[in-house]
């Protein structure tokens, strides 16, 4: 009976003197609280993470539990090393929260909640430039945007690869900007935007854009100025001229087509004209003239022979008209008659 009691009384002194042992480590800070930590907060889904337990105690002999919420994850013994353990995020019950306990004897201390968060990356951005040309500077204002990923968004503006801004934050869809100045050395240069978020090594770059090379008082843009209002005038003119020729075209075209093209079946027509002015004073009147009949025969397109009757004209003196007298007045007219 006398062992029992004393087992009893050896297990309350062991108490007491853990009890004031953890007392005295809180008072001292001897045994602080563990951290508990990972590398990066922002993940993607489906991302393996790791969570490090660690408390600044080297010496002891402590005992790590890691919980997620009020599930029990992982218990580890350590002495001068953290506790870590690897998980995969894969949904939101993952994201936490998560803490972690370390225990010496019977003193226990708990870290701070850890919580993960889903991140968007960014997309590569995409980078505008203006550019405002005179005689011995170039005035330039740079555009950077990324369209997709979760904000904020860093934006920063590089020179070939030098950075030539610091980091310029945006916590909304909108595009970040910078505005510098450059004398026309008549190189041209190549500018660059990278946009990176909270997600580690996931920043992306914008394609790279070169302004042209300017020569002293030469204008680099004045080509690109040019060459849309000389096509809108080239454009203007083929415009007139087509609107000019084709009139004459359908006309030209009209007359072609009201041309017969088959003269093989019309009878041929033939005709002697004749008008004479005599102007020699006290003519007598022209003597009847007898017709000469003659037959030649011709041949027509399509091979068939036709007669072709010749008419020998019959002149008649008569007195001549008002309306047809000349300058002289003498000149007298003489009309023929036709027999057949």
């Amino acid at each position: 009976m006398w062992k029992k009691s004393f087992l009893v009384f050896l297990f309350s002194l062991s108490v007491q003197k853990a009890a004031l042992d953890c007392k005295r480590m809180r008072k001292t800070n001897e045994f602080p609280s563990p951290n508990l930590h990972s590398k990066t907060s922002a993940v993607v889904r489906g991302q393996n993470v790791s969570l490090s337990c660690f408390n600044q105690n080297t010496s002891l002999q402590i005992t790590y539990s890691l919980f997620r919420g009020e599930k029990h994850l992982e218990i580890q013994d350590r002495k001068g090393e953290p506790m870590t353990l690897n998980l995969r995020i894969s949904d939101a019950q993952d994201l936490g929260p998560y803490k972690c306990k370390a225990q010496v004897s019977n003193c226990s201390k708990y870290s701070r909640e850890f919580n993960f968060v889903f991140v968007d990356p960014v997309t590569a951005p995409v980078l505008n430039i203006s550019v405002i040309q005179t005689k011995t500077d170039q005035y330039i204002m740079l555009r950077c945007i990324s369209f997709n990923g979760s904000l904020p968004i860093n934006y920063t503006f590089f020179e070939k690869n030098i950075t030539i801004s610091p980091a310029i934050s945006k916590n909304v869809r909108e595009p970040a900007e910078f505005n510098l100045t450059n004398n026309n050395s008549g190189e041209g240069k190549e500018y660059k935007c990278e946009a990176k978020n909270t997600l580690p090594d996931h920043a992306k770059y914008s394609q790279p854009v070169t302004i042209p090379s300017t020569g002293g008082d030469s204008c680099p843009l004045c080509l690109q100025l040019l060459l849309p209002g000389l096509l809108l005038v080239l454009m203007v003119i083929i415009l007139i001229l087509a609107l000019w020729m084709l009139p004459k075209y359908k006309a030209r075209k009209a007359m072609k087509d009201n041309v017969p093209r088959d003269y093989g079946n019309r009878p041929m027509e033939t005709g002697i004209y004749a008008n004479i002015c005599e102007n020699q004073a006290g003519e007598e009147s022209v003597p009847r003239l007898e017709p000469k009949q003659s037959v030649p025969v011709a041949q027509d397109g399509t091979g068939h022979s036709q007669e072709i009757h010749y008419v020998t004209p019959v002149f008649r003196q008569v007195a001549p008209r008002d309306q047809e007298a000349c300058y002289d007045c003498k000149t007298r007219y003489v009309y023929s008659e036709l027999i057949f």
